[in-house]
């Protein structure tokens, strides 16, 4: 069910803030902010109903964890149906390699983010786990040597203050 949430510079402050340190506590925000304790569980309370916090993650280091060798790997299937879709993507996601799933428009269906021990390992995981599939037709292997992680998602013009008189509308879901 949709619904239109208001944030002001608050809550776009809030928002900031949560993206760059979700562990955060609600005191050290609410100070960060200039709001009180309360008023600050509320708005972040508000923002989750509202659908826009998902959920609080954490980012690992692959390599801390033994998985050094990081890809992308674009993947394309056919035929590309709902019950091959289905397979494929529950096949992927229970793989301990994988990082990350995204389903694309293009020539390529998919990208896989995958985290491998080595490069026997990443190779073992595309002729195994990938092109063994029959609805895999093609994969191709881009290995990343470094990475970069974007600034925090605010609705547009708010990371410039231009968005209007302080406030921006923004269309959440309800999860």
């Amino acid at each position: 069910m949709g619904q239109n949430t208001i944030l002001d510079s608050i809550d776009l402050e809030i928002l900031r803030i949560l993206q760059n340190d979700a562990r955060i506590t609600n005191r050290q925000l609410a100070q960060a902010v200039g709001i009180a304790a309360s008023t600050c569980l509320g708005r972040v309370s508000r923002l989750r109903s509202a659908g826009v916090i998902e959920r609080y993650t954490l980012r690992v280091n692959s390599a801390a964890l033994g998985r050094p060798l990081e890809a992308l790997l674009a993947v394309r299937l056919q035929p590309h149906r709902q019950p091959h879709v289905d397979a494929f993507v529950e096949h992927v996601l229970a793989q301990p390699e994988t990082r990350t799933l995204y389903h694309l428009t293009g020539p390529d269906d998919y990208i896989i983010h995958v985290a491998a021990v080595d490069a026997a390992d990443l190779q073992r995981f595309v002729l195994n786990e990938l092109t063994s599939r029959l609805e895999v037709a093609l994969v191709h292997t881009h290995l990343i040597f470094r990475q970069w992680h974007g600034k925090p998602a605010l609705p547009p013009g708010a990371e410039t203050g231009t968005s209007g008189a302080g406030q921006s509308a923004i269309r959440g879901t309800r999860r």
